[in-house]
């Protein structure tokens, strides 16, 4: 089996509809969310290499220096699955976008470290 490292996107523009919820509606969403997430991670815990997490603030590090940036990456997962598509079709219908205002998971093979 190989790694797959699956990474939840959200754009800002897609926080509009969430903002647009009464505090009520955004909490009954939320847990409403929550345990689907936690569902999903129940029904895959058996190929979890790490089950990952919301991610913060990013800080890039580059020749110049140290300096705050901004991304769409919202969170992480690490899965094992025999190929990509399988890997992908983890992700089909995931609550990351189907409950909570996410627009999409990425999914990337882990490889190997090259060695000389």
């Amino acid at each position: 089996m190989k790694s797959f490292l699956a990474i939840y996107l959200g754009t800002p523009d897609s926080m509009k509809g969430w903002e647009d919820l009464s505090e009520d509606e955004r909490q009954q969403r939320m847990q409403k969310g929550m345990a689907a997430w936690g569902a999903w991670m129940e029904k895959h815990k058996d190929i979890l290499v790490a089950s990952g997490g919301p991610l913060g603030k990013t800080k890039r590090i580059d020749p110049n220096g140290i300096a705050d940036t901004r991304n769409n990456m919202s969170g992480y997962v690490i899965v094992k699955a025999e190929t990509h598509e399988e890997a992908a079709k983890l992700f089909e219908e995931h609550p990351h976008f189907t409950i909570f205002p996410g627009d999409s998971v990425e999914v990337m093979e882990c490889l190997p470290i090259p060695t000389s």
